[in-house]
């Protein structure tokens, strides 16, 4: 942004804050931006995945989740904003040289490869979007071979990547290419919030909605750490006595991952390097900081509340405690005709070893081992369901005969393409932002130019590699990394706004540190207890449990390093 510009907006801020609150956050409306950006990326693949899976499981009771994730993410992106805008330095080389170089290189370092690996999601979140329910008849043909099919895939995806390429191009060309940029992200969230907010508004009208039980799952509730929740424990009760325990383990294993899942895709690690260097980039400093927070309110919160909460509601009136008659069916011929079958099978397989063992369950035929399970009681058959996760895709079907199969794939499509398409630009523009911050300064618009290349390409290559084996390793590694990092990164802000070497007469005193100092320790003991309980569940897989044992202590190890050699680093200039 322009030095004129900039002073123009800091103009605008301080003229307006002196003719009171409402002038002040009319210009607050006028002048928001980065807040946008990020939730064009928090409003992706991995919160509509997990937001479905919530309304089946759970129902609206567990609402709260999404509310306090976010929550605590805005808390702590303020904090980092604060510091930012207070000191005017650039983080990465602040914590290298105030806190620890370990964990900025490690921030950086996952923050790059988060952007490369979760791009490739987004890619086929967008082109299943376009082939399921915007393009008439799909764009794979139906006899499509798979040599055929990778190529239509490919050539998608660079159409896309090109577009996106385009206006991250126009977001670094400042003046009237920026606003452009910034205008269209907040036209891709108004879509995704006004799609998924329609269908609540138009199942409310039609079916009417139990608002008061909806209301009440915004309520935090813990107990559901350990306890079924909703429909799902009334189901419970009703099973056979003797496997209610196996139900209900499982049912609670669920919860518990769908939890940490909440607090994993409200706020990223990526997410935390972007709202700095955007707001830099902007030429923000001081002035600014009450339009940081109400930018992240009003432009990240709330869109991600009012989406995710939307979505919850849809799915827990499709799917949560819900079959179809064909999978409640005792005849072994007709349950297999239901579209969630195949599905909920591991679920009730693992129910019958339960009962006769595996060696004993092994040993009946499959026509036999049908039987047995379409013999199973309606109950433990919802259960299995339950845990069944569904993609939006299923969602629009569920609702097509209330909908109307084209209203219904309209809406959804247009709201999972928007999802899928802003965080790819996203994506691009935090690689962006990494490589530029390696980069000598001559080479800065280069380096931009080549981390934004960097990641939309490796997204392109999603039919390639985000495929299998391959799939597991790369979501199982950035994963782990991403979440051993977020509450390090958490920590080392609590560290920074404390810091009087960095903040000087900035640091907050009085009752305002206390109340920064307390929210930013919920916050973080929230991404601790969420980062743990992922990192426990994944070591107890004997395949990837000693690559993430290995990374965990690496560094860890390395953090301890970095804490000693502190001290020896050399000073920065940060308007360099």
């Amino acid at each position: 942004m322009s030095d004129s510009k900039v002073a123009t907006d800091r103009e605008i801020l301080l003229a307006a804050s002196e003719k009171g609150r409402l002038a002040l956050w009319g210009a607050y409306v006028k002048l928001s931006g980065p807040g946008w950006l990020q939730s064009a990326i928090t409003l992706g693949g991995g919160s509509l995945s997990g937001a479905l899976f919530l309304g089946v499981l759970g129902g609206t009771d567990m609402l709260w989740l999404q509310l306090v994730a976010i929550v605590m993410g805005v808390i702590m992106l303020s904090a980092i904003s604060y510091v930012t805008l207070s000191t005017g330095k650039r983080p990465f080389q602040a914590i290298n040289q105030h806190i620890n170089p370990v964990l900025g290189c490690g921030w950086l370092l996952a923050t790059s490869t988060a952007n490369m690996i979760w791009c490739m999601p987004q890619f086929s979140l967008a082109f299943d979007a376009l082939n399921k329910n915007l393009v008439p008849g799909g764009i794979l043909p139906a006899d499509a071979s798979d040599e055929v099919a990778l190529r239509y895939r490919i050539g998608v995806s660079l159409v896309l990547f090109v577009l996106a390429l385009v206006l991250v191009v126009l977001n670094e060309r400042r003046g009237t290419a920026a606003r452009l940029f910034d205008w269209f992200l907040k036209f891709l969230v108004g879509m995704v919030v006004i799609c998924f907010f329609g269908v609540v508004i138009y199942l409310m009208l039609k079916e009417g909605l139990p608002w008061s039980k909806i209301l009440n799952g915004f309520i935090p509730n813990l107990e559901q750490w350990n306890r079924p929740t909703g429909t799902v424990a009334e189901l419970v009760a009703e099973a056979p006595e003797a496997f209610r325990e196996f139900w209900s383990t499982r049912i609670v294993k669920a919860q518990r991952d769908v939890m940490i899942g909440a607090a994993a895709t409200a706020v990223g690690i990526n997410m935390t390097f972007l709202l700095p260097y955007s707001m830099l980039a902007r030429g923000w400093d001081k002035p600014f900081r009450g339009l940081a927070r109400f930018d992240l309110a009003t432009g990240m919160a709330i869109p991600y509340i009012i989406v995710t909460s939307c979505v919850v509601i849809a799915a827990a009136y499709s799917f949560h405690g819900k079959v179809d008659e064909a999978f409640l069916s005792s005849d072994p011929a007709v349950m297999q005709t239901s579209p969630i079958y195949a599905g909920a099978l591991p679920q009730l397989s693992a129910r019958m070893v339960e009962e006769m063992g595996q060696d004993a369950w092994l040993a009946l035929s499959a026509d036999e081992q049908a039987e047995r399970i379409a013999a199973l009681a309606p109950a433990e058959k919802k259960l299995a369901a339950t845990l069944v996760k569904r993609n939006a895709f299923q969602l629009s079907q569920s609702l097509t005969p209330l909908l109307g199969e084209r209203i219904a794939k309209l809406v959804f499509g247009l709201g999972v393409l928007g999802m899928g398409f802003s965080t790819i630009i996203i994506l691009m523009l935090i690689n962006g932002y990494v490589f530029r911050e390696l980069a000598p300064d001559r080479w800065n618009r280069q380096a931009h130019f080549l981390g934004c290349l960097v990641a939309g390409g490796m997204g392109v290559c999603w039919p390639l590699i985000w495929v299998g084996e391959s799939e597991f390793w790369l979501g199982i590694l950035t994963s782990t990394f991403g979440m051993i990092l977020l509450p390090i990164a958490y920590v080392t802000f609590f560290f920074m706004m404390n810091s009087k070497d960095l903040m000087g007469d900035e640091m907050p005193r009085g009752i305002a540190r206390v109340i920064w100092n307390v929210l930013m320790l919920i916050s973080v003991a929230g991404a601790t207890v969420a980062a743990g309980s992922s990192i426990w569940t994944k070591i107890s897989n004997p395949v990837a449990g000693p690559t993430i044992i290995g990374i965990t202590v690496f560094f860890l190890l390395m953090t301890l390093v970095g804490f000693a050699a502190k001290p020896r680093c050399p000073e920065f200039d940060a308007d360099a």
